[in-house]
C-alpha cells in the first residue's frame, strides 16, 4: 500500500493534478474517427478533431494535406496542455497574492487615516512591506494577460478544428493554403509564448514527497530531462565514492514498487553525488581527480572525458557535508553545468557552462560564496541556488544569476524531512527537485515566477 501511495504522489506531482476526459461522438460515422478530443475538469485547452480515416480517399492529395494539418493541430493541442499545466499553479499563487496585497493595502490606508499611537508605531513596517509587494502587481497583470492569450489559442484551435470537420460534407471546397497559413501562424505564436514562459525565478519549494527508502546515507538518483517521449527510466547510484554500478529502472513505478533493475558498470568509480544523466549519457566526476567523464549507456563506452582545469578535488573544496562533493554536475533549461571551487577564486564557487558533447567550458562565472559553506546547490533557468546547510533547518538563501552576473540573498524554506541532504538536483522536464535525504529518495515541487517581458 505504501508503494502504491508513493506512486500516486509522484504522478500527482509530475502531472500537476491534470485530469483529462474524453468528449465527442461516442460512435463516429462510418469512415470517420476522432483524432484528438480532450478537456480537463475545468474546461481548459480543448481540441477536438474529426476527420476521415487514413484508409478513406488515401490517394487524394488533399486528404494527405488534411492529415498533415491534423497532426499539427493535435501537436498544438498537446503543447497548449503543457503550457496550461506550467502556468495554472503559479497563476493561482499570484491570485492569492493579489488578495493579500489588497488586504494589506486596506490596512495601510487605515494606518494613514488613524491617529492611535499603537497603530502609528506599525506604520513604517507596514509601509516597507507594502513597497516590497507592490512590484508583484505588475507581474500579476502580465500573468492575467498571458492567461487570456492561452484562451485565445484555445479558440483559434477550435476554429481550425471546425474548418477541418466541415470537410465531411464539402471536402473539395476548402482553401487548403489559407487553412495551412492559419495553422502555421498559430503554431508560431504558441511557440513564442511557450519560450517566454519557459523560465522563471524560484519563489517556493513544496513539502517533500518520499518516493522510496533505500540505500545508504549518501547517493543520487535521477531521470533524464532529454529522454524521448515514453522513456521514464530512473537511474540510481548508491554511495559517494569507490562504486562503479549504476542501476537502471524501466519506470518510476518499477523504481517504487519493484526491485527489478539493470546494472551498468562504469569504467571508473565516481566521486561525490553530483552525477547527472542527460540525453542518454551519464556525466560524472572520476574518483580522486578533476576529470569529467561522459559515459554513453547505449554503447557502454566513454564517449568523452576532459579535465576541469584548476578545480579542487579529493575533498579539497567539498560541500559542507563532505563526501568528495568537490565537483557537482547539474542541468537546467540551458544545458549542462559544473559547480566547483578553485584556489584562484579563494575556494569560492565557480560556475561553468559545459558543452555536453565536448565537455569544453563555454563560459564561467566566479562567485563570492565559499564552496565549503554551501549545503547543496542546483540550477534553474541559469540561476544557481545554494542552501545554507544540509542538516536540520534548511533553506535556499543564496542565488547567483548568470544572466546578470549578480547575486542576492533570499529566504526560501526547504523542508529537510530526514535531516541529511547529500544530493539536490533540478529536473527541467519534471519541474521538480530530486533529493537524496539520509537514505530516502525524495521529490520537491517548485514554484517559479515567470516574468513576462
Amino acid at each position: 500500500m505504501e508503494s502504491e501511495e508513493n506512486l500516486l504522489n509522484v504522478f500527482l506531482l509530475l502531472l500537476m493534478g491534470s485530469t483529462l476526459t474524453v468528449v465527442g461522438p461516442s460512435v463516429p460515422e462510418d469512415g470517420w474517427q476522432v483524432y484528438s478530443s480532450a478537456q480537463d475538469s475545468e474546461g481548459r485547452c480543448v481540441c477536438t478533431v474529426v476527420a476521415p480515416q487514413q484508409t478513406v480517399c488515401s490517394r487524394d492529395a488533399r486528404t494527405k494535406q488534411l492529415r498533415q494539418l491534423l497532426e499539427k493541430v493535435q501537436n498544438m493541442s498537446q503543447s497548449i496542455n503543457v503550457l496550461d499545466q506550467r502556468t495554472q499553479r503559479d497563476l493561482q499563487f499570484l491570485e492569492k497574492m493579489e488578495v493579500q496585497l489588497k488586504g494589506l493595502e486596506n490596512k495601510f490606508k487605515q494606518v494613514e487615516n488613524g491617529h492611535e499611537s499603537n497603530i502609528a508605531r506599525q506604520y513604517k513596517s507596514i509601509k516597507a512591506k507594502m513597497e516590497e509587494l507592490r512590484p508583484l502587481i505588475l507581474v500579476l497583470e502580465a500573468y492575467k494577460e498571458d492567461a487570456l492569450l492561452v484562451r485565445q489559442f484555445k479558440e483559434e484551435v477550435a476554429n481550425v478544428t471546425e474548418l477541418l470537420g466541415s470537410l465531411q460534407e464539402k471536402l473539395g471546397s476548402l482553401d487548403y493554403q489559407e487553412l495551412h497559413s492559419r495553422v502555421m501562424d498559430l503554431e508560431d505564436r504558441l511557440r513564442a509564448c511557450m519560450q517566454r514562459l519557459a523560465c522563471g525565478k524560484l519563489t517556493g519549494i513544496s513539502e517533500p514527497i518520499t518516493i522510496k527508502t533505500s540505500g545508504s546515507r549518501f547517493g543520487s538518483w535521477m531521470t533524464d530531462p532529454l529522454a524521448p517521449a515514453g522513456d521514464s527510466r530512473v537511474w540510481y547510484m548508491d554511495g559517494y565514492h569507490n562504486n562503479r554500478f549504476v542501476r537502471e529502472y524501466q519506470s518510476m513505478k518499477d523504481f517504487i514498487t519493484a526491485d527489478n533493475f539493470t546494472s551498468h558498470r562504469l569504467p571508473h568509480p565516481w566521486s561525490g553525488t553530483g552525477q547527472v544523466v542527460y540525453n542518454g549519457s551519464i556525466y560524472f566526476n572520476k574518483f580522486q581527480s578533476h576529470t569529467i567523464i561522459k559515459f554513453d549507456f547505449s554503447t557502454s563506452l566513454i564517449s568523452r572525458s576532459r579535465q576541469l582545469d584548476f578545480a579542487g578535488y579529493n575533498n579539497m573544496y567539498h560541500y559542507a557535508w563532505g563526501g568528495h562533493s568537490d565537483i557537482d554536475l547539474m542541468v537546467d533549461e540551458g544545458g549542462l553545468w559544473a559547480v566547483y571551487a578553485t584556489n584562484q577564486n579563494a575556494g569560492n564557487i565557480v560556475l561553468s557552462q559545459l558543452n555536453p558533447n565536448t565537455l569544453q567550458i563555454i563560459h564561467s562565472w566566479t562567485t563570492n560564496h565559499p564552496k565549503r559553506s554551501a549545503g547543496e546547490a542546483f540550477m534553474i533557468c541559469g540561476t544557481l541556488y545554494v542552501t545554507n546547510g544540509y542538516s536540520g533547518g534548511t533553506k535556499v538563501y543564496y542565488a547567483y544569476s548568470t544572466n546578470s552576473s549578480t547575486y542576492e540573498y533570499i529566504d526560501i524554506p526547504l523542508t529537510n524531512k530526514y535531516s541529511h541532504l547529500s544530493m539536490l538536483d533540478y529536473n527541467p522536464r519534471d519541474r521538480a527537485l530530486y533529493a537524496w535525504n539520509n537514505g530516502h529518495q525524495v521529490l520537491y515541487n517548485v514554484t517559479l515566477y515567470h516574468i513576462i517581458q
